[in-house]
């Protein structure tokens, strides 16, 4: 049984120079170590003028509030729950790790994100329940967003469009983009064999729009920073293969290189409207040290 957690007040502070949110929470908070304070942002504890920052190196300016929520739930910390990197009433934000099932594909129906949620729910309440807003393929690791009750669900399936600010991606392909900077453009169909493609017609299908940045190559691939402007299923591992630099491991979607563990795609950011109270939620994560290795050792 979980002992009943002791409510802290919140501390708000006021910016008088610029510089960095982590020194600054570093020199208001001097009682807390610096993991201590690296912990809240990663926890989604703090705010700048009403929006969820995690970021250590957010710049801040004269005059900005920063709030310091001390009663955001956190996750439990067992290895059968997801990591939990937000958690109020409403929604819960996880960092999904390759290799794990959004929710049950009817073959695997225990060991999903969608069922180990379920379990940590009800661990606290009996009547404790998630809901799925959107899915990451199952070897697709990063951020996913979940719903706490149906009202919640249902605010944001119906304003997804206007709730949804920005999901980044980071990918390892191979080779290197000629265009330093694109957007592929396409209409996706599914095969009876459920791969997806891009049909040669204008129209034909859902149309899938992805943006994508070369960040970093070296050894024959490259780091892609992508943003999508719409989420079809397989978009970003369909729309590499059509430029001709397929996702590292992807082995769906023609990678080369089959000695990869894991497909090299990981949902970093996460930007959102608090579907109940309107508040910016931002999340980001970590580049997987998988990735940046990759590069290192080629």
């Amino acid at each position: 049984m979980r002992k009943s957690a002791v409510q802290k007040p919140d501390l708000e502070f006021e910016v008088t120079q610029a510089g960095g949110l982590l020194p600054f929470l570093l020199r208001n908070l001097e009682k807390s170590s610096r993991n201590n304070v690296k912990s809240l942002l990663g926890h989604g504890q703090a705010f700048v003028d009403g929006a969820c920052v995690t970021r250590h190196d957010h710049g801040l300016l004269p005059g900005q509030k920063v709030l310091i929520k001390r009663n955001i739930i956190r996750g439990s910390g067992d290895k059968d729950t997801p990591d939990i990197v937000f958690e109020d009433r409403d929604i819960i934000v996880i960092n999904k790790p390759a290799g794990l099932l959004s929710m049950s594909s009817g073959k695997e129906k225990e060991r999903t994100a969608y069922r180990m949620l379920t379990d940590y729910m009800r661990e606290r309440d009996p009547g404790g329940r998630v809901f799925i807003v959107h899915r990451l393929d199952r070897d697709t690791s990063g951020l996913m967003l979940f719903a706490k009750n149906e009202n919640t669900k249902r605010a944001l399936q119906d304003n997804w469009a206007d709730i949804l600010l920005s999901r980044g991606y980071t990918a390892v392909v191979e080779g290197c983009p000629a265009a330093r900077r694109g957007t592929v453009t396409s209409w996706l169909k599914e095969t009876k064999t459920h791969l997806m493609y891009s049909s040669g017609i204008k129209g034909d299908g859902q149309q899938a729009v992805t943006n994508y940045r070369v960040v970093e190559s070296s050894g024959g691939f490259s780091i892609l920073d992508i943003r999508i402007e719409t989420g079809r299923k397989n978009q970003i591992r369909v729309h590499m293969k059509d430029i001709g630099h397929s996702i590292v491991g992807d082995r769906q979607y023609g990678t080369a290189k089959r000695t990869q563990n894991r497909l090299f795609l990981h949902a970093h950011l996460l930007e959102f409207k608090h579907p109940e109270t309107g508040v910016v939620l931002r999340f980001e994560t970590e580049i997987p040290k998988q990735f940046t290795a990759l590069l290192k050792r080629n």
